[in-house]
């Protein structure tokens, strides 16, 4: 889960459509489209990193969420290599569903399943069965053409021997390396292979006295997955904890982040309740280790939600702590959700994102720790994104511009194009012709641009089309109209 000038701001509107609540936060429309995106209160100064800011919303809209594009305060689209726009059907945190990979057309190019075999069948909480059981938590593309998805599969499991019920339901995380281009599976891991190393009695989410199939013991929670040189580097959230895999799927070692049960010692290293590791700088002696650290959930808090970046000896079996963001300013206590994003890992400079989770905040942060960018795209408790990103995205849309005439005004929206920067309004013989001539050119102001009929150079004009440009090319038309 994106026009406007993006000097000035822009937008993808995919799905963000409907009724907007006004009374928990100020939306945006259009005359050319029925899109509301939510608008960004921002703060900014300079040292921002180039890029747009992609922000899947989900918000109390009854026609659902959408990701939206902004480029710094203004909406490029809303509604995805590649972007990943994720179709699921959530259940109880969870989700089952598939994960479509769109061009830069935003034409879909893959379809990515996760589907019952001869192997192995899903089972659900509800008993449901689905086309597809990838998890909300993770769709991530590799460098070796695949991508990386959660799963959960809900089973029973005797956990008698730490006085638990012999017969409990819980929730056992998995995920897979898939394939894109055959969406075949090559490789596979579930949590309950591996409880040598991840022992069921050291979750910290509380055992169910009387779990049952419709309210499992959620236990372990991975949230993010990341390939690594060497394995896998994979988060559960309720074990407060990192493990680094092998790639056979063992676990070489675990960085636990409230408690001396890790593999890894060292200073400052404590973190809880995380979301998004990520690895950086892996060479077979060290690696810089990034995450969001929430350091909260609903019922507990051990502090202000933070970015933290580690680096690991591999060596020693040592860690050390490189950098702990927040804002000073702005304490921020995210419960769920949130992510930490360097928008360029290669750079020792690298501008730093954080999204909140929770919290509809996201902040651009420089690699002094400073403050140069936030932004707030809710009220608190009526909206969330589960991570923010920010990528220098080119796309140029399969579908026409749109345009639209109301009390003598033409309003003209390319939504989800980012490489035009100016319209040319042309006049028509008749609804279906293919002569044009040239009235007026007006530059983008925005995601939508307007301008009055009597600024065009043209007398009785009866038919009118626009055209998106970037200079004098014209990049696309859109549908001709009538003026009167």
């Amino acid at each position: 889960m994106w026009h406007a000038p993006l000097a000035a701001g822009g937008l993808l509107l995919l799905s963000c459509l409907g009724s907007a609540t006004e009374a928990y936060w100020p939306y945006t429309s259009f005359k050319t489209g029925p899109w509301e995106p939510p608008q960004l209160q921002i703060n900014k100064t300079d040292g921002i990193d180039p890029g747009l800011f992609f922000i899947p919303i989900r918000n109390e809209n009854p026609l659902g969420s959408a990701v939206t594009i902004y480029d710094n305060d203004e909406t490029v689209r809303s509604g995805c290599y590649h972007i990943l726009v994720r179709e699921v059907e959530i259940v109880g945190g969870y989700g089952y569903g598939k994960v479509h990979i769109l061009d830069t057309t935003y034409r879909e190019i893959y379809t990515i399943t996760l589907t019952d075999n001869s192997d192995f069948k899903f089972v659900t909480a509800t008993g449901k069965s689905h086309d597809s059981y990838i998890d909300v938590h993770e769709h991530q593309i590799t460098d070796r053409n695949t991508i990386l998805v959660s799963a959960i599969n809900v089973t029973q499991q005797d956990l008698s021997s730490f006085d638990g019920p012999s017969d409990a339901w819980i929730t056992a995380s998995q995920f897979y390396e898939i394939d894109i281009a055959t969406n075949e599976i090559v490789f596979a891991w579930n949590s309950l292979d591996h409880q040598d190393k991840i022992p069921l009695s050291e979750s910290r989410q509380p055992m169910l006295a009387h779990s049952v199939q419709d309210n499992p013991w959620d236990l372990y929670h991975l949230n993010s997955i990341a390939a690594t040189n060497n394995g896998y580097l994979i988060s559960m959230r309720f074990y407060c904890s990192v493990f680094f895999l092998n790639k056979d799927g063992s676990v070489r070692w675990r960085l636990a982040g409230d408690s001396g049960e890790g593999d890894i010692t060292g200073e400052e290293m404590r973190f809880s309740w995380q979301h998004d590791a990520r690895v950086y700088n892996e060479t077979n002696k060290s690696l810089v280790l990034s995450l969001f650290n929430n350091a909260n959930r609903k019922s507990q808090s051990e502090g202000e939600s933070t970015g933290m970046v580690f680096n690991i000896d591999l060596t020693t079996m040592n860690g050390s702590l490189l950098s702990n963001i927040s804002d000073p300013t702005n304490s921020t206590y995210s419960q769920t959700q949130g992510n930490f994003q360097f928008t360029d890992p290669l750079s020792t400079t690298s501008n730093i994102i954080i999204g909140y989770g929770n919290v509809p905040q996201f902040k651009e942060y420089n690699s002094k720790g400073e403050v140069v960018f936030s932004g707030q795209f809710g009220a608190p408790t009526h909206a969330m994104s589960y991570r923010v990103f920010k990528h220098n995205w080119k796309a140029t849309p399969f579908w026409n511009p749109a345009a639209v005439i109301e009390d003598g005004v033409i309003y003209m929206s390319w939504n989800g194009a980012t490489e035009y920067d100016n319209w040319a309004i042309y006049s028509l013989p008749s609804i279906d012709s293919n002569e044009t001539t040239l009235l007026a050119t007006r530059t983008c102001t925005g995601f939508e641009t307007n301008m009055n009929i009597s600024d065009t150079s043209g007398d009785q004009i009866r038919f009118i089309k626009v055209a998106a440009r970037r200079g004098e090319t014209i990049l696309r038309f859109s549908d001709a109209i009538e003026v009167f």
